[in-house]
């Protein structure tokens, strides 16, 4: 036991001893949890994960900076110093297409029904992301699905599900959803792998995604297949299978022109380009070449 304490002592953690009949040994300040014993890699990883969690997850920034500040208590002061050295501030990149951010309490509720194989209710919300009322033409009942993954890709959230009723599997954006506070039925969860979560999301086109809030919105059909675009369209864009050889892909941006050069990098032939700003952008842009 000296010898862990010792150990501990020189890790940077304090011990203090209590000498006398009902003395002993305790963790001095900031024993309120256990030892952290990481190295300065570690630690510098913990700093950036939650300084940085506010970009894709709204509602959590407060208890970041405390979540930040409680670790840094806890940690000796050579490694304090190392996690204190980053300190980072997120600004926006017009080309990362930003999404909304993510409800904290919407992310609790996946994850926790992802944890305990329990299956989750939710509502999920139109392309403009308005909810339907019940009475409201093509109101949906709420989904009840079998939860297996979360995932971030792009910067935007989804979650990867079993359909228990079509045994099918579907991909969902999590902004999208609003839960229900019931918890459902237990499930026997089935095994995914790195292939399959690419296959629905990186490479799926109905993984939920809406036109991005931009000023200029375009469209255009492509001689390429949807799951083809879909691995390669920026984010804030939809694709939509026409046949196996064509989709229509629509785009939103600062600019037609900016519009038009995106649909360019897509080496393919254009047809049915709406609205007409775009065909211009692409006569434009012709004429300067």
């Amino acid at each position: 036991m000296r010898r862990d304490i010792e150990t501990l002592r020189e890790l940077g953690y304090p011990v203090e001893t209590l000498k006398g009949p009902g003395g002993g040994y305790r963790l001095g300040t900031a024993g309120k949890l256990p030892p952290l014993v990481l190295d300065d890699d570690q630690a510098i990883a913990i700093a950036l994960a939650l300084q940085t969690a506010p970009a894709t997850v709204t509602g959590i920034d407060d208890a970041v900076g405390r979540a930040l500040t409680t670790l840094r208590q806890v940690m000796p002061a050579r490694l304090r110093a190392a996690s204190e050295a980053f300190e980072v501030t997120s600004l926006r990149n017009y080309w990362d297409f930003a999404a909304p951010p993510v409800d904290v309490a919407t992310l609790q509720a996946a994850g926790s029904a992802i944890r305990t194989n329990h299956t989750l209710r939710f509502d999920y919300a139109e392309p403009d992301g308005h909810f339907l009322a019940p009475a409201d033409p093509g109101f949906p009942p709420p989904a009840e699905i079998e939860p297996h993954h979360l995932v971030v890709w792009a910067g935007r959230w989804y979650l990867i599900v079993r359909e228990p009723v079509a045994a099918t599997w579907a991909t969902y954006r999590v902004d999208r959803i609003r839960p229900k506070a019931a918890v459902g039925r237990s499930f026997t969860p089935h095994p995914l792998g790195s292939d399959d979560l690419a296959r629905l999301v990186v490479q799926n086109p109905d993984r939920g995604d809406t036109p991005g809030q931009w000023q200029c919105v375009g469209t255009a059909t492509l001689d390429l297949p949807a799951d083809l675009v879909a691995r390669w369209a920026p984010g804030g864009s939809v694709v939509t299978p026409v046949d196996p050889k064509h989709c229509r892909l629509t785009i939103g941006g600062w600019s037609w022109v900016g519009i038009a050069g995106l649909f360019i990098t897509f080496d393919s032939n254009l047809a049915d380009i709406t609205p007409p700003e775009l065909a211009d952008a692409f006569a434009t842009i012709k004429r300067r070449l």
